[in-house]
This record gives C-alpha cells, structure tokens and sequence, in this order.
C-alpha cells in the first residue's frame, strides 16, 4: 500500500466512522428513551444490530468507487477496523458528554426503580440474582463519566476487531467485474 492510498483508505475511514457513531448515538438516545418507552428500546437494539450491516455496506462502496471494485482482505480488515476506531471514539465522547452533563443519575435511577419494583424482585428471585444485581447497581454508581466512555471505547475497537474479520473476508474482491 503506497503512502497516498494509505491517506485515501484513513480519510474514507473516518468519514464512514463519523456517519456509523451517528448510528450509535442514534441507538444510545434510543435505549435512554427506551427504559420508558419500549419501542424505543427496540429501536435502540435494531440499530445496534445494524452497525456491522452498515460497515460491510460501507466497505463495499469504498471498493466500488474508491479502489475502482478491487480490495484485498487485509486492506478491507484495516478499512473497517478503522471505521470501528473512529466511531468509538466519536461515540465515547457522546458518552462523556452525556453522563458527565446529562445524564445525573437519571439511568442509574431507572435502573434501581426496575430492580425495586415488584416484578423486578420477583423476577431476581427466581434467577437468583438479588444480590449480583444490588453489587452491580453499587458498581455503576461509583463509576466516572470517562469510565463509561472508555470501557465503550474499549468494547467499540474490540468488535471492530472481530467483526472486520468476517466483513473484510466477505467483500473481498481479486478481480474487478465489469458491466
């Protein structure tokens, strides 16, 4: 890969890594929305599960147009390791704005009215779940704004590691087809 494609393969990255964290903070403002809506908590898991669809859709327009329909696999595993990269970051700093400013204690409010309603002590109950669920709750109310947004980060660049794998394989392409 020569310096220029190397740049040409970083910017169609960061595009496409801006345009998936609107995805993903589409799907984060879904789920905040879906603890009292449950539409929306369903729209939150559709547009999660979308985000490999879209990554694949965009490294097959990156081949299409800006490599003329030829890409090896380890270019394509770059390109979309890449668009995870800068979407977790692009989403990690939504996060931080959102707890840091936004969020005061609201979900970690929702969270523990769920676990104290009734159907929620039942439900506890019968999987025996009590008192991880009262640790957890305790966990999530001494983590920090960046805590949160690092360990997304984190969660981000490891599925764009993985996921690029079975992408990248996908839409390889050795030989240009023509029309």
């Amino acid at each position: 890969m020569t310096p220029q494609e190397y740049v040409q393969l970083k910017a169609f990255a960061r595009q496409d890594g801006a345009l998936l964290s609107l995805l993903w903070i589409g799907a984060l403002v879904c789920y905040v929305q879906g603890l009292t809506n449950p539409l929306l908590g369903m729209a939150a898991v559709v547009l999660a599960i979308m985000s490999p669809f879209y990554a694949a859709n965009r490294l097959r327009h990156f081949r299409d147009y800006a490599r003329e329909g030829i890409i090896s696999f380890m270019r394509g595993y770059a390109y979309t390791v890449l668009i995870f990269f800068y979407a977790g970051l692009l989403l990690a700093a939504a996060l931080y704005i959102y707890f840091a400013f936004i969020d005061n204690g609201y979900l970690l409010g929702k969270f523990t009215e769920m676990t104290n309603s009734e159907e929620g002590r039942q439900v506890m109950k019968m999987y025996g779940l009590a008192e991880q669920m009262k640790e957890g709750l305790k966990q999530l109310a001494s983590m920090r704004p960046i805590d949160y947004a690092l360990n997304m980060l984190t969660i981000n660049i490891m599925s764009g590691f993985f996921l690029g794998l079975p992408i990248a394989a996908m839409m390889k392409r050795e030989l240009r087809i023509e029309n």
